[in-house]
């Protein structure tokens, strides 16, 4: 919950206060951040998407109404400028993943040999995520690491519900085949790139 002094530095935005701004950024910048880092993948490319949110998040501060809290408002734009920032960089350039990035809150056992296996899982999460084109990717990370619904979604990406849906449906489709690529279903890759395609 936003608390009452958050809310008067809102509010003191919102009417021309830089201070204010600025200490506004600095409480949601780990938050902002961390978001971006998931949708593009690594550090640099996530610092250019943080602080192209927070230019058009100081352009549109006075236009926010307060109808939703201020993080959810930072995170539809955090994941429209990753969308763009993927969409200009385009599908030919591999990112350097990240060991530690977080995709499964996963909590493996004492055995290291266990802990080892979801390591290996995670790396392949991973990998998977970064291979997915930027609208799916957006959708899931929205989805399976923040928890958000469908509605949620829909809203922050400026999508209808039901596309929201059909995105994450056709995200964890790709997942799969990348992580379980023998399966009885033949070729899957070729149609799943047709409906991403189509998805875009």
């Amino acid at each position: 919950m936003e608390s009452e002094k958050f809310d008067q530095l809102i509010e003191e935005a919102r009417e021309g206060d830089h201070r204010a701004f600025e200490s506004l950024v600095r409480q949601t910048y780990a938050d902002t951040y961390t978001l971006a880092f998931r949708l593009v993948g690594n550090e640099e490319d996530a610092r250019d998407v943080v602080q192209e949110t927070y230019l058009r998040a100081h352009k549109g501060i006075q236009k926010f109404r307060g109808d939703a809290q201020l993080s959810t408002w930072l995170h539809r734009i955090t994941a429209n400028c990753a969308s763009t920032f993927l969409g200009r960089r385009g599908r030919d350039r591999h990112e350097q993943l990240q060991d530690e990035t977080d995709v499964v809150d996963d909590h493996p056992q004492r055995d290291p040999a266990q802990r080892a296996d979801l390591g290996d899982l995670r790396s392949h999460l991973v990998e998977a995520l970064m291979h997915l084109p930027p609208k799916l990717r957006a959708v899931v990370v929205l989805r399976d690491i923040y928890d958000m619904s469908h509605q949620s979604i829909a809203e922050q990406l400026d999508i209808t519900e039901s596309a929201a849906k059909v995105r994450l449906h056709r995200a964890r489709k790709r997942l799969r085949e990348r992580l379980y690529p023998l399966n009885d279903e033949g070729d899957l890759e070729g149609g799943a790139d047709e409906e991403d395609a189509r998805a875009m």
